[in-house]
């Protein structure tokens, strides 16, 4: 009987997490939705709720506040961006490492829009709500990035005249622009939003340049 209620307790807990799992990733895609239409002082804890489909006191269950969840949004695209450079070594082939990231960059662009301008936003007015987020080591972080690839560059897997962090700016920017300036792709393709055949195609001409402008054979 013993194993027989625990076992009962371990599918609750995990229907319990299921439930949590659903209802925080409602509130955080409508979240994106209302921070990205009306930046944080328009957007409120009501509307983010109507937008959800949830009641008014489901969000302050799970967040705190109107900044935690705003907070919450931001740490969520951060996290997925930093996570997919975070694990690169210096064993790694440049080869490879490079198509994935502008792959997953890209992706990222395609399937969080709204989150990647919450952050663009953010940082263009100053980043006054990621002073914890900087201030946490990140320069400790990024410069570890910058050392693999230094260490690419004096190993002849890259060009030499390559200035490994400027190099991550620009996949940063360019990947990233496909999220934050979408409207005036639409409209420089003469279509409603971007498509998935051009975000293949972005794709493709990134991982083309990049990689014949750091001298790397595919």
């Amino acid at each position: 009987m013993l194993f027989k209620i625990d076992s009962h307790q371990t599918e609750k807990e995990r229907n319990v997490g299921k439930i949590r799992q659903h209802n925080e990733t409602l509130i955080l895609r409508a979240a994106e939705a209302e921070f990205a239409e009306k930046g944080f002082a328009g957007a409120s804890i009501n509307a983010i709720a109507n937008r959800a489909g949830l009641p008014k006191a489901n969000i302050h269950y799970y967040f705190k506040n109107k900044m935690g969840l705003y907070v919450a949004v931001l740490s969520n695209i951060i996290d997925l961006w930093d996570e997919t450079l975070g694990s690169i070594s210096v064993d790694d082939d440049p080869a490879d490492v490079l198509p994935n990231y502008i792959r997953r960059k890209i992706a990222f662009s395609q399937e969080y829009p709204m989150a990647s301008r919450i952050f663009a936003s953010e940082i263009i007015s100053g980043a006054h709500n990621m002073k914890a987020y900087f201030s946490d080591d990140y320069h400790g972080w990024f410069s570890g990035r910058v050392a693999v690839f230094q260490q690419w560059m004096d190993e002849g897997k890259l060009d030499a005249e390559i200035t490994p962090e400027h190099l991550l700016f620009m996949i940063w920017s360019t990947t990233q622009h496909y999220a934050d300036f979408s409207v005036q792709i639409a409209a420089a393709l003469n279509k409603p939003c971007p498509e998935a055949d051009d975000f293949k195609a972005a794709e493709d001409t990134l991982i083309h340049i990049i990689l014949k402008g750091c001298g790397v054979s595919r």
